[in-house]
């Protein structure tokens, strides 16, 4: 069934879009990975019995020590405090966590723009006022004095969803120190990271010398179709100064040790060469929709240089609401960006985000269906 336009509007968030689409066979909306499991991911799969017996038999600390040493090790973190990482369900549980404990000491928080709008409701949900700062004036310098010193923390995503952009090295090193001038929270969300040599210098270390006070959000949730069984991990500096492990225990005690050990197996398999094998494979869809959609008037994609598992599409004079609205004709699901500039809905009128962690076959699918919608004006 088609929504309306009128009707899609009143959706709310973006997650509302994606759940719309959950049981499509072109669902191109969430981030989520839902490409079939490698030959090798197969027989981790195969050996979940084995998994449950080693959580029954081994220490529970020992089980999650591994997975994690397996999963940052995998992606250049080599100085994450081992010490200091809570085990999630998911990232955002991760980050309710985090705004919880930000709410106590924090009224104002700096937040990168656009962002998926999970992260603004959740800050705005305990009762944070929000700041945007432009993605552009984060890559092009430091911050302005001024506009720290109103700021009880600066939240950034890297890489982005859904522009895919990386922090380099030095911009985040210059950004820790000036937070740590202002005493300003520095926090990451990585949940992209996977996907982006880019992304996999040692930002702990870089953090870790800055001095400033910070907290990093990770998520195995991107990176394997494993039917949202998944871990986000909470990680912060010795010096945070918020209460972040005690209202961590006031929402869970911990994370099924199963769950861990398939983590460490998966991260295991991604270091012997699953990871770039993940890596040519978005990069292969990505080359399919650009290719099919080629010569269409008026369309482009504003982040070439991206390798995250999403792609913005910009569908010139039209509305991407209507362009969203009318795929669903051909059971396409796709994401509107209008929830993505959570500061200014506006600019978001004319772009689209598509999900590349799917068969090859639903992405050419889906390209193709919205060419037909887009040469139909």
């Amino acid at each position: 069934m088609t929504v309306t336009t009128s009707s899609s509007a009143e959706l709310g968030n973006l997650t509302q879009f994606e759940y719309l689409a959950l049981n499509s066979p072109l669902n191109l909306s969430d981030g989520h990975a839902r490409q079939a499991l490698t030959s090798s991911q197969v027989r981790i799969i195969d050996d979940l019995p084995g998994l449950w017996a080693e959580a029954v038999k081994l220490p529970v600390e020992e089980v999650e020590a591994s997975a994690k040493q397996a999963y940052f090790e995998l992606l250049g973190q080599s100085s994450f405090p081992s010490g200091r990482v809570l085990s999630c369900y998911s990232s955002s549980v991760a980050m309710e966590i985090f705004a919880r404990s930000l709410a106590t000491e924090v009224d104002t928080i700096g937040l990168i723009h656009p962002t998926f709008d999970n992260i603004p409701d959740i800050l705005r949900g305990v009762g944070l006022r929000l700041v945007p700062v432009e993605e552009d004036a984060l890559h092009a310098g430091d911050l302005p004095g001024e506009l720290l010193s109103q700021l009880g923390c600066v939240f950034v995503t890297t890489p982005n969803n859904p522009t895919g952009r990386v922090l380099p090295a030095e911009r985040l090193r210059r950004l820790a120190e000036q937070c740590a001038e202002h005493d300003v929270v520095l926090t990451l969300d990585t949940s992209f990271r996977g996907f982006d040599t880019d992304a996999h210098y040692d930002h702990y270390a870089i953090l870790r010398d800055s001095g400033c006070r910070w907290v990093v959000i990770e998520d195995t949730g991107k990176l394997w179709p494993t039917q949202e069984l998944k871990i986000g991990f909470l990680v912060s500096s010795e010096n945070v100064g918020l209460p972040v492990r005690e209202i961590y225990s006031d929402i869970l005690l911990g994370v099924s040790p199963v769950i861990m050990g398939m983590i460490r197996r998966f991260s295991e398999d991604a270091a012997g060469g699953g990871l770039a094998e993940l890596h040519q494979f978005i990069a292969r869809n990505r080359s399919v929709l650009r290719s099919v959609l080629a010569g269409v008037p008026g369309v482009s994609f504003p982040d070439t240089h991206s390798r995250a598992s999403v792609e913005r599409l910009h569908v010139g004079d039209r509305q991407g609401l209507e362009v969203w609205s009318r795929v669903q004709d051909f059971n396409v699901f796709v994401l509107p960006c209008q929830k993505f500039h959570w500061a200014r809905p506006h600019e978001g009128d004319h772009l689209l985000r598509i999900a590349l962690s799917r068969s090859e076959s639903a992405v050419r699918g889906a390209a193709e269906a919205l060419r037909t919608v887009l040469l139909q004006g």
